[in-house]
This record gives C-alpha cells, sequence and structure tokens, in this order.
C-alpha cells in the first residue's frame, strides 16, 4: 500500500498542498485594532463555519483518494479489493477498464486469416504459405559502384578484358562465385539433389534408393556402399611395432598348475588354435591343456612307456603330434583318433636316437638328425624314409625355411648349410662368425632373418639374402649368454627372438629384433626361472609358455599383443 499511495496524481497533491495552507484567525488581526466584544463574536462564529465547511471537503477529498488508490491498486495487480464473478461484472467498470486499457485477456483474431473451416467436411485448411524472403537486404548494394580494374586482386573477377565498374550487388555474386571456385566442397556430403519419384514404391530400384551419394571419379560405388554399411572400424590402430628397451608383461598361472612334470621339461608348443599347450618330458608323459591364463585346465594326459620324451611337436595342420627320444623309433600321436602309434626303425639306418628332429611348414616333411652328419628325411604321412642329406662334420641342429623349401642345417665343422628339399642338394655353405660347434638355429617366419647360437654361447643374427649373397657378417652378435646355447625362436612377427641356455639358472634372454637390442627387464628380478629349457610363443604373440627344468612350464602375457 506503501507504494500504491506513493504514486497519486499530481492533481491530488496540488489540492492538498493549497488547502493546508491556513487563512490566519481573524481574531488575532483583531487584537491589532480596537473592537468590541460583539464583532470578536461574529468572527469566532465565521471562523467556526470555515473549519466545519474544510472538514467536509477534507473527509469527500480522502474517500475519492481511496477511491483512486483503490482503482490503481486494481490496475496494476487486479481485482483485489472487488473480485470478479463472472457474469455480475459491473458494465460501468467494465467499461472504464477497456478505456484505461487494463483488460488482462484479448482474443487473437488473426488466426481466422490463416486457418478456415470447411464447413461440410470439418477439415482444417492451411493458407498457402509465402516464399521466404531475406531476413535484411542492403539497399546500399545495388547503388554503389566498385571499380574491379583499378585493384589488382580484383582484376580476376572481370568477365571481360575492358570491364571496370561494376554494381554492388554484382560484386557480391562474383565474390560469392569466386570463394566456390577457390574452395569447392566435398561432394560426398553433398545431399543428392536430384528428385526420386516413388520413393516409397516396392520397385526393385529400391535399393539404388538408398545408395550413398558417390563423388563424380569414384567408380567402384559398390566397395564405397559395403563401406559404409558395414560396422567394423574404419581407422584400426596399428600394433606391429613392438617399442624396445621395456618389455610389458604379467606373470599368470603356471601353464602345467594342474599337474606339473615329475622331471625336467622338454617341450613345449601352442596348437595353431592358440587354446592348447604341450608339454613333454623326462618323465614319459605327454599333457595337454587348455590355456586361459587363469585355470589353464587339464585336457589330456599320455603316457609313454618306453620312451623318456627329449621333444615332441605338432605337425603346423594341427592333426598330429610327433614324440622322440634317444631311440631308434619315434612315435605319433593322432589327435582326431586319440591314438599313438610307434613308428621305426627306420628302414636302412642304424640310428640309436632320433630326439632332434623339425617339423616343415607345409607339414610335408621331418627331418631327423642322424649319425656321422646324416639328415634324415621322413614323410610325414607315409613315416617312411624318403631321402637322406650329408654334411661335412656332425649334424646338431636344423630349421626349416618358411616355406618348407629349404632346410638350414649346422653342426660340428662351425658351418650353416642350405638345403634344396626339392633337388637334395647343397646350394649354399658358409662359416658362422665366430663359432667352433654350432648347437641351435631358427629362422624367422618373415623369411628375412635367421639366427644361429653355438657352444660358446655366441648368438648370431643373419639377413638370410644377404648372407646367401656372400656377406657372412652378421648384422648382430648377441654375448648375453656364456654357456652353450641350446635354444632359439623367434615368434609370429619376427620382432622378439628368444634365446636361452639350459646350462645356467636364468640364463634366458629375450632379444628386440627390430633395434638388435635385449629386453632389459627381461628376465623378472623377483621371480626365478631355475634352468630353462624351451620355449614357444602362442600364434598370436599374447601368451609365452616356457618350461623348466624343475617341471614347471611358466606362463607369461605380453600386452603388447591383443590376441593369443
Amino acid at each position: 500500500m506503501s507504494l500504491i499511495s506513493q504514486n497519486i496524481p499530481l492533481a491530488f497533491k496540488s489540492n492538498k498542498s493549497k488547502r493546508e495552507v491556513p487563512d490566519e484567525p481573524a481574531f488575532m488581526q483583531a487584537n491589532d485594532e480596537n473592537g468590541d466584544g460583539k464583532e470578536m463574536s461574529l468572527d469566532v462564529m465565521r471562523v467556526n463555519k470555515r473549519k466545519k465547511q474544510r472538514n467536509e471537503v477534507d473527509e469527500k477529498d480522502a474517500v475519492e483518494q481511496e477511491k483512486e488508490m483503490k482503482k490503481l491498486e486494481s490496475f496494476l495487480f487486479g481485482s483485489i479489493h472487488a473480485p470478479v464473478e463472472f457474469g455480475k461484472e459491473d458494465e460501468d467498470e467494465a467499461g472504464d477498464a477497456v478505456d484505461n486499457g487494463s483488460s488482462l485477456f484479448f482474443v487473437d483474431r488473426s488466426a481466422n486469416n490463416v486457418l478456415s473451416v470447411d464447413e461440410d467436411d470439418g477439415e482444417v485448411l492451411e493458407e498457402e504459405t509465402k516464399q521466404r524472403k531475406a531476413v535484411w537486404e542492403d539497399d546500399e548494394e545495388a547503388k554503389a559502384n566498385v571499380n574491379i580494374a583499378k585493384v589488382n586482386r580484383l582484376r580476376k573477377l572481370r568477365k571481360e578484358e575492358d570491364e571496370s565498374l561494376i554494381s554492388g550487388s554484382e560484386y557480391v555474386s562474383r565474390l560469392r562465385a569466386q570463394h566456390v571456385k577457390l574452395n569447392p566442397g566435398t561432394e560426398w556430403a553433398q545431399l543428392d539433389s536430384e528428385p526420386r519419384n516413388n520413393r516409397y514404391s516396392d520397385d526393385e530400384s529400391s535399393d539404388d534408393e538408398d545408395r550413398a551419394v558417390v563423388a563424380r571419379g569414384y567408380k567402384d560405388v559398390g566397395a564405397v556402399d559395403d563401406l559404409l554399411r558395414t560396422n567394423e572400424d574404419l581407422v584400426v590402430k596399428s600394433s606391429s611395432k613392438l617399442l624396445p628397451g621395456l618389455l610389458e608383461y604379467s606373470i599368470l598361472t603356471d601353464a602345467n598348475a594342474e599337474e606339473p612334470s615329475n622331471g625336467p621339461i622338454n617341450s613345449v608348443q601352442f596348437h595353431r588354435n592358440a587354446q592348447l599347450l604341450l608339454t613333454a618330458g623326462l618323465d614319459r608323459r605327454l599333457r595337454f591343456f587348455q590355456i586361459d591364463g587363469k585355470r589353464n585346465a587339464k585336457i589330456e594326459s599320455i603316457f609313454i612307456d618306453d620312451c623318456p620324451i627329449r621333444k615332441a611337436a605338432f605337425l603346423p595342420d594341427g592333426s598330429q603330434v610327433i614324440i622322440a627320444g634317444r631311440r631308434k623309433f619315434f612315435y605319433s600321436f593322432d589327435l582326431v583318433k586319440a591314438k599313438v602309434d610307434r613308428i621305426g626303425p627306420l628302414v636302412g639306418r642304424e640310428e640309436k636316437s632320433l630326439e632332434v628332429f623339425e617339423v616343415s611348414p607345409d607339414s610335408s616333411t621331418i627331418a631327423f638328425v642322424g649319425n656321422e652328419g646324416y639328415i634324415l628325411l621322413v614323410s610325414s604321412k607315409t613315416k617312411e624314409l624318403i631321402g637322406t642329406l650329408k654334411m661335412n662334420g656332425t649334424a646338431r641342429s636344423l630349421a626349416f625355411s618358411e616355406d618348407g623349401k629349404q632346410l638350414l642345417s649346422s653342426g660340428g665343422d662351425g658351418q650353416i648349410y642350405h638345403w634344396d628339399l626339392r633337388t637334395g642338394a647343397c646350394f649354399h655353405k658358409a662359416v658362422d662368425e665366430g663359432c667352433i660347434n654350432g648347437t641351435a638355429l631358427c629362422t624367422s617366419p618373415n623369411g628375412k632373418l635367421f639366427a644361429a647360437g653355438s657352444d660358446s654361447g655366441i648368438v648370431n643374427i643373419y639377413n638370410r639374402e644377404e648372407f646367401l649373397g656372400g656377406k657372412r657378417k652378421p648384422i648382430k652378435t648377441v654375448e648375453n649368454l656364456t654357456t652353450k646355447v641350446d635354444f632359439l625362436k623367434f615368434n609370429t612377427d619376427s620382432q622378439i627372438l628368444a634365446i636361452c641356455s639350459s646350462m645356467k639358472k636364468n640364463s634366458l634372454k629375450l632379444v628386440h629384433v627390430p633395434s638388435l637390442t635385449v629386453f632389459s627387464n627381461w628376465p623378472p628380478q623377483k621371480k626365478t626361472l631355475h634352468y630353462p629349457r624351451c620355449l614357444d610363443f602362442s600364434p598370436g604373440g599374447g601368451f609365452m609358455a616356457m618350461g623348466n627344468a624343475a617341471g614347471k612350464v611358466l606362463l607369461y602375457k605380453l600386452h603388447h599383443y591383443h590376441d593369443a
């Protein structure tokens, strides 16, 4: 109420101010004159009468002022003192309210110009929408003239050589055309502007309607469609490059934790499906484990009564396991039939031990190290001797090339032989630098490199193409081992080379092949490897299994590789 009282019209304030000025009493003036008592009484009556009249006027003004204040409050806050009752409004007050602009609601009659009701159908029809216009247009563009011949950078906008003055609107249009010319948009991102008739028809051409719009110059539209319809990753992070220095790995549960071996482990190998692991040792048992990194459940155990196992290996096709020891014969275990067959002695041969052998990558040939430098070639299908190769010295290690058509061998004469298995001839022979007795050989899966180990602990890494070309110097000599090298193994992508010696504890090193450096954090410092004897990498590179002389198969996860 206080806020409203401050907004009283100026008319009331002026009238009030006039009334607040009192007339000077007559008896005060009479004091200065010499009048009688009668005149004084008349003056007093006049004064009282005037006071009474002023009081009546003040009361009347107060009532009017209060009405005016309530009226103002109603204008601002609605009908507070006299709420509106529907059907009982005073017509005069309503008329006054409309005159003073105090109506709270109004009816929008403009909708009748847009919508019309069809009395027959009752359907609502919309008026035709007008074409959209620009929000703002600059009238000065049409009036302005631009001299495009005077400024060097604007001369390219000329359509004729002698053209100079153009209007402002023409200047703007030419600038836009020049921008489009210099900055062409990507056509594949533009919507197809061609009209498509019968869009929802069941015609055979409906496939064309869903097809992506291809920019000009792309002929293989089907390939682009297939690319856009697939949910596979378009950009795959390359994980092919392994960094040197530190190897990221985790120690997992031992692969043969459910049934450790009672003797040294001589062979570990992953099956081609990366889930099945073979272990074999001098306890005469061949075991299979399902590798998951946690439980590593045992699947099967086979006891070979008369043959302490020196080596066991899958055929690359995964159908059989070849088992050999210091015997004249060897065994073949069929994984499908779960049957063990004893094979040998080989016809015409007197070897007392077939413990060293290699299987060709094409699963066609098994090469055994024989006596007096002989290499025995046996068919993996018939298990019969199909040929022999003869070295000058004793044969101690073998390795097939990546295609299985060539064989590498080394031995007591310190030389590395390359054999062509199609002709049975030695087409290259060279000395392994610094080697007196070769003890281990291994070729990389990509066929570019091979490694040769000797009884002095030296491992030479050669570029195979350069070695066959006459360059006999190795690209790297690894001298981290001090005892006889017993085992060499490249991983699946030829980025890691494992070298080990079974004559010394923790004598296992991993070489980063691209940089030809040894990983500094291997072997683990907190966990002993005992005497390592064999090692294998899973087909995807994610697992690494190492068998030792204590009968355990240690399992590791290599973080660089995402697949097992």
